[in-house]
């Protein structure tokens, strides 16, 4: 039991563990229910469901309705997936809440505009929205309350809330971007022509627009239930009325003014799916994870290499540690970057040999225990599992190198001139954990529709910005090109354990191409070094850059690795004689949030970092 908490007792640990430097914020503890977000307003929508007689997804729907509405980071045209632990059922669900290109995003479009991937900003990056959808499904399926319930949090904050700094900063640090797009100009520069156009912290931020888009969600509710419906086929209706009524119209027309490429037929198709989740066994644990759609199964790769390694006895963040774990975390990347990609699109990603036990004990081989490897390609999963690699000559060819004989600067070095680069890297979302006693957990990465975002018209909703995501030539990963009507693959991904088939832990980051690394060693942390859940949220991290970004240009910058601060001196030097030349700030944890079940208590344990405004309410 780990209530109070356990301190590591890794002898061989070269720094101190969290557990004996205290946290910044106290563990969460409650026996009934949980809710913990990337705001303390949303979360406390979370708690109104709670106290109204809902369940763990009732509370995570509001969640995400209100963070959506509060533009922490992301919006309601943006993209939703979560893992739900079914008690009836004792299983872990999927829910695939990600858009699709529409019609017309091919890459012959895009290159005959000049461009090398899909555009980071405008109508042009924006996929069909999901998090209505995602919220719509969920709450239906599996929630217990009425949407009118559910959203009432929302548009109470439609109708005018004090916005916060983040926000508001954004807005106006963006606020040229913003302005090349009248809805988008109309709702956030609120003191247009003033040295500050956007709003300022604590002032009442007020969407007309997305109130009556919200309402009229809650209206179609309404009407059905009044027709006779089921609470189910009511919260459905309202669904439709989304993505084939008043509102699809709305937004597709929105989008077309600005130049954005959406059909009605692009919303009418879409289709939110549940689904089985991927998992793999780490020792006694069963991790799951969203398949190859979302950058989910990394983390599992790497605990399969991780598990035939005694890092415990390396010592919490020791230079061995390190050392081995970035190998592991870039061998695991090298082969999202080439094999992930939407999987109700052919060809079939090989992922039955990536997560095989084999597979990671042949990538493991390839790591050298003393030196640094800058240039880790993607493996052969198919060897692993029927069938042969399609590939194999964009796989042989593939790599991260720079060719020096030409002249080009290395590409870390030129992401060390733009700091954008960083900024791309971490690219923001929320995370969304709730829990009750009846045994309901949910974790949520939702995203897309960040500032600066475009409006879509009159309908109050930011667009998603994720088609930055795809990939326009197969050469790079012939899994994700571009096509109507597919998902590029993204970033976000929440993450659950069950230990003797009952949860243990429930988890997820803010973030973009770090929230994998994240939670991998948030993970390690619980596991292996004994942390408690608050200690291993506020841990320090280190972070591989040698991933290709999946936002911007999609650089790579081979060997980069950024070290927190606190690494002491010999730790340091030890890497830099293994090939090393690390990088070093004082927070690396990142935004994680997570929920610890003791089940012989029933007591729920709480964790939300110091890296950012999460915040969590439990009883």
């Amino acid at each position: 039991m780990r209530i109070f908490g356990i301190l590591a007792l890794v002898v061989l640990a070269v720094t101190s563990p969290p557990a004996e430097a205290r946290t910044s914020k106290p563990m969460l503890l409650g026996k009934h229910w949980m809710a913990i977000t990337g705001k303390p307003l949303a979360a406390t929508a979370g708690a109104r469901m709670f106290h109204q007689g809902g369940n763990a997804v009732d509370a995570a729907c509001a969640m995400l309705a209100a963070t959506s509405t509060m533009w922490d980071v992301l919006s309601w045209g943006g993209e939703t997936q979560a893992l739900i632990y079914h008690p009836g059922e004792k299983k872990v669900i999927g829910i695939n809440a990600l858009g699709v290109a529409p019609s017309g995003a091919t890459p012959e479009f895009f290159r005959e505009r000049g461009m090398d991937v899909p555009p980071e900003y405008g109508p042009l990056a924006a996929v069909t929205p999901g998090t209505p959808g995602g919220l719509l499904v969920m709450l239906a399926e599996y929630g217990e309350l009425s949407l009118a319930d559910v959203l009432a949090p929302s548009i109470e904050m439609a109708e005018g809330y004090p916005i916060e700094a983040q926000a508001a900063d954004s807005i106006e640090r963006m606020k040229e971007e913003i302005r090349q797009w009248p809805a988008s100009r109309e709702l956030f520069l609120v003191h247009e022509g003033e040295a500050r156009e956007a709003p300022y912290p604590g002032e009442i931020f007020r969407q007309p627009d997305l109130r009556r888009t919200l309402e009229k969600l809650v209206e179609a509710e309404r009407e059905a239930l009044e027709a006779g419906a089921s609470r189910k086929e009511a919260i459905y209706a309202a669904y439709r009325r989304f993505y084939e009524g008043d509102i699809a119209e709305a937004f597709v027309a929105g989008s077309r003014e600005v130049g954005g490429l959406h059909t009605l037929e692009d919303l009418a198709n879409w289709q939110v799916h549940v689904e089985e989740p991927v998992q793999t066994r780490y020792k006694d644990i069963d991790v799951y994870k969203l398949t190859s759609w979302v950058q989910g199964p990394v983390m599992l790769q790497a605990l399969n290499m991780a598990e035939r390694v005694d890092l415990a006895a390396m010592g919490y963040n020791s230079a061995r540690y390190i050392h081995t774990l970035y190998q592991i975390m870039n061998h695991a990347f090298a082969d999202r970057d080439f094999y992930y990609g939407d999987p109700y699109f052919p060809p079939d990603e090989p992922m039955a040999g990536l997560l095989s036990k084999e597979y990671a004990a042949a990538r493991l081989k390839g790591i050298d225990p003393e030196r640094n490897d800058p240039l880790v390609k993607p493996g052969d999963p198919y060897r692993f599992q029927r069938g042969d690699n399609p590939f194999l000559e964009y796989l042989e060819n593939w790599t991260n190198a720079v060719d020096e004989d030409a002249g080009v600067m290395p590409p870390w070095q030129q992401a060390s001139l733009d700091p954008r680069h960083d900024e791309q890297f971490l690219a923001g979302t929320t995370s969304i954990q709730a829990a009750d006693a009846d045994g309901w957990v949910v974790s949520v990465t939702p995203s897309g529709g960040w500032i600066p975002a475009v409006v879509a018209g009159d309908t109050g909703i930011g667009m998603s910005q994720r088609m930055q995501s795809f990939v326009l030539d197969p050469a790079q990963n012939p899994y994700n090109v571009v096509e109507p009507g597919k998902r590029p693959r993204a970033t976000l991904t929440p993450g659950m354990a069950l230990r003797d088939g009952k949860p243990y832990l429930s988890f997820a980051v803010q973030g973009g191409d770090s929230q994998d690394q994240n939670l991998l060693q948030f993970f390690l942390n619980v596991v292996e070094f004994g942390m408690d859940v608050q200690e291993a949220v506020e841990a320090p991290n280190f972070w591989s850059f040698q991933l290709r970004n999946s936002f911007g240009d999609h650089r790579a910058q081979p060997g980069r690795i950024l070290l927190n601060e606190k690494i002491p001196a010999w730790v340091r030097a030890q890497l830099v004689d293994m090939g090393y030349e690390p990088e070093y700030r004082d927070r690396t944890s990142g935004p994680i949030t997570a929920i610890e079940f003791d089940q012989e208590s029933g007591v729920m344990m709480g964790g939300a970092s110091d890296f950012g405004e999460d915040y969590g309410v439990g009883w």
